[in-house]
């Protein structure tokens, strides 16, 4: 179930709150683990963010020269900024984990097939914008439907358990 958004009064996004979700990804992969990243951002982007208008969706984590980076994730330009502050709505963004952490997930994507996707971008409780990034592998058409219809059948038991 997603996490509701917490508003303050002015309109931002509070501490604890889900920026952006990205559900298709546990239909498309099996996560198998995740992990939580920093992500070095711009003032603009964070004051977007804060916002809530960014989008996760067609993002995707990949390595480049030993470091994990964040692909076509879309912060939108904040409006109240001058033209000459604003930051490139699409432009790769450098993930922050432990240098343990980056070889593993470089390793597990170059030698066994994995994919890291980007699910959750979110505020951590001390305020800072945090990733959650799975390392999976992608699902074949069959096991999609399999998906589909587990979710329907669970579905159907919760109607029958509430009307019996």
């Amino acid at each position: 179930m997603a996490q509701k958004k917490n508003h303050s009064k002015s309109g931002l996004l509070s501490v604890n709150a889900v920026i952006a979700e990205n559900r298709r990804a546990r239909y498309e992969y099996y996560i198998e683990q995740t992990f939580e990243a920093g992500i070095i951002l711009t003032g603009t982007e964070i004051k977007s963010l804060r916002m809530g208008q960014a989008s996760i969706n067609e993002a995707h984590a990949g390595e480049k020269n030993g470091e994990l980076w964040l692909f076509n994730t879309h912060i939108a330009e904040y409006m109240q900024a001058g033209r000459h502050l604003q930051h490139e709505p699409r432009r790769r963004r450098k993930l922050l984990l432990k240098r343990k952490e980056i070889n593993k997930l470089s390793g597990a994507v170059a030698k066994e097939g994995y994919t890291l996707v980007p699910l959750k971008l979110y505020f951590d409780e001390r305020g800072l914008a945090k990733l959650s990034l799975g390392l999976g592998k992608g699902k074949k058409l069959h096991d999609k439907r399999d998906t589909e219809k587990e979710r329907d059948w669970n579905r159907q038991k919760q109607r029958i358990m509430k009307e019996g």
